[in-house]
């Protein structure tokens, strides 16, 4: 969820709205089918759905200013969001790697042969 909170961040405002509609469309489809094959019931799915984009949501605005943030702000931020933080330094560093790959590509090079735009 980190990676995709980073490209929605990094993509949504020169891009078109619909595209970005239909990536989000089907990670969270995605997410959902996999929390059926685990094998939840159609109660604890919802309930589970309801967790996940509460917590997708909760990483996007906590990120919104992610590229003016100190290193060990982003430190805690990342601490946040995941259970295991034992090498955080290094999750700060592949993050900002990752962020700055996505905006020297564009959003085509990442769906093409994936989506017809």
């Amino acid at each position: 969820m980190l990676h995709f909170a980073f490209f929605l961040k990094v993509y949504k405002e020169n891009n078109d709205k619909d595209v970005l509609q239909e990536i989000y469309d089907f990670i969270f489809r995605q997410v959902e089918l996999s929390i059926r094959e685990i094998g939840y019931g159609d109660q604890s799915i919802n309930k589970k759905m309801k967790d996940y984009l509460n917590l997708f949501y909760g990483m996007i605005d906590k990120m919104h200013d992610w590229e003016n943030l100190t290193i060990e702000s982003r430190s805690m931020l990342l601490k946040n969001f995941l259970d295991n933080a034992a090498n955080v330094e290094y999750l700060v560093q592949y993050f900002e790697k990752y962020r700055i790959n996505l905006i020297n590509n564009t959003l085509n090079s990442h769906i093409k042969g994936v989506i017809n735009i």
